[in-house]
């Protein structure tokens, strides 16, 4: 398979989106040439590529920094209409079409319009074609995952979490498992049914995958399957199934360690512990625009430089401000080299540690969920955890280190509001934020971002969100 991301123009959807058309309405000049396009397997290797592009289009944006602005770790210090200063500020706006509100919704619907129409298209080609099989699975298994991975996306930024009612009966997003014609209502599931379909897809991809043995992390593999299974049964409490699966990615997974740890952020090389990354698009700055050491528009919050002891190897991805050498940038988003790429992180085994840690915590298995920490913890201070003895034992503090470590661990990587949330956790920014909101406690409306305002008028079946859509 061609390893060069192919961008196919006729496969993205409501790019041109205004306020009277749905986000993911098709133009009828794409329903006239996606059959052709899906007539051939190269077709289908191009879509799938095209795929995973517009993927990172969305991770390599908004989606991946507005757990940050939105939480409580980093800092907005740039000035312009996309630094997301509402989303720090907790103002969003229904009318935001081209910034953060419209942008999110409708670059990850885009990504599930592409990966349906894999799906859909794949049973008729393999009726045609038996021998292109093997191949077809792994792609249709790549397009499952992607569209489990987008629906989740979608739900965490649009949708109140899974444990916020009791049965998670509560307003989800729309599923989109065939992509709408014009005249079609679509309305938001609830968050239990959306869950439902993302493990669905993702447990059909575990099949389509088998035994085969995919290792490049540019692509979907059977253990980026098992890695994403683990972080939505651990959103879900489902505990047991998050420590199988965290379990079964951390034994065939290897950490990184000393400078192979800041090279998986700084070089171009994927890094030993990455299970799925999405490649950028070259000279586009995205990542390292936002996170610069020159001109950020983000920066670490003295809430998360508080975090660190001397010594912590992920302080070496940060740099003191030398204008003013009380604050920091970060490194995490800076490439050292002639070619200038940014591949956001999507999963990676450090995640599968943390993910069995909590599950553990949650089923009383303490001595389980401390020694997940100490390997954790160990990596980052160069300690064998073997010799880590007087470690904490008592709930609330292995609670306590599981939110701190995560902070530091997944910062700037598109974790830290939604942590906060399923945690049901306050939001508490340092007194030198510059959000002016330094609080917020759960429950919240504001914990989601508003339905745009051009989907609700398109689509008399869409409603929106308590509050911020009011």
């Amino acid at each position: 398979m061609n390893k060069t991301f192919l961008y196919i123009a006729l496969l993205l959807f409501g790019l041109g989106a205004t306020s009277c058309k749905k986000y993911f309405e098709v133009d009828n000049s794409d329903r006239n040439t996606i059959p052709l396009t899906f007539s051939t397997i190269e077709g289908f290797r191009a879509s799938i590529l095209g795929t995973l592009q517009t993927a990172c289009d969305y991770y390599s944006n908004q989606f991946y920094f507005y757990p940050e602005v939105a939480g409580n770790m980093a800092d907005v210090v740039g000035t312009g209409l996309d630094n997301m200063k509402q989303q720090q500020d907790f103002t969003s706006d229904p009318d935001e079409e081209t910034q953060a509100v419209g942008l999110i919704w409708r670059k990850i619907l885009v990504t599930i319009a592409n990966a349906n129409n894999i799906i859909e298209y794949a049973p008729a080609f393999l009726e045609d074609n038996p021998a292109a099989k093997s191949e077809l699975d792994q792609i249709k298994a790549q397009a499952l995952f992607i569209r489990a991975l987008g629906h989740f996306d979608l739900c965490r930024v649009y949708a109140q979490p899974y444990n916020y009612s009791a049965d998670a009966g509560h307003t989800g997003v729309p599923i989109v498992l065939n992509n709408p014609a014009p005249e079609d209502a679509i309305a938001r599931s609830t968050v239990k049914e959306v869950y439902t379909q993302i493990i669905a897809d993702l447990k059909e991809a575990e099949e389509l995958f088998g035994t085969v043995a995919a290792s490049d992390v540019y692509y979907v593999t059977p253990k980026a399957v098992k890695a994403l299974l683990a972080r939505v049964y651990l959103y879900s409490e489902h505990w047991d199934e998050a420590i199988q699966y965290a379990s079964e990615v951390i034994s065939s997974s290897t950490l990184s360690y000393n400078a192979d740890y800041t090279s998986m952020f700084n070089t171009l090389t994927p890094g030993a512990e990455a299970i799925f990354r999405l490649k950028g698009r070259v000279g586009t700055k995205d990542l390292g625009g936002k996170y610069s050491i020159t001109a950020p528009v983000y920066v670490p919050a003295d809430t998360l430089m508080s975090l660190f002891e001397p010594g912590d190897i992920r302080l070496s991805l940060f740099m003191q401000n030398p204008d003013n050498t009380s604050r920091y940038f970060t490194r995490k988003w800076t490439i050292l080299g002639s070619v200038e790429r940014y591949d956001p992180m999507v999963l990676r085994a450090s995640e599968m540690y943390f993910i069995r840690a909590e599950a553990n915590l949650a089923k009383d298995q303490l001595t389980r969920c401390a020694d997940d920490l100490k390997v954790m913890i160990g990596r980052a201070m160069k300690m064998d955890p073997a010799d880590m003895d007087n470690f904490e034992t008592e709930k609330a503090a292995l609670k306590s280190i599981i939110i701190k470590e995560r902070a530091k661990e997944f910062c700037f990587e598109g974790h830290n509001f939604f942590d906060i949330t399923r945690m049901k956790e306050n939001l508490v920014r340092g007194s030198n934020s510059s959000s002016t909101v330094k609080q917020l406690n759960y429950p919240s409306d504001y914990f989601v971002l508003p339905i745009p305002q051009a989907e609700i008028d398109a689509n008399p079946a869409m409603k929106g969100n308590p509050t911020v859509n009011n």
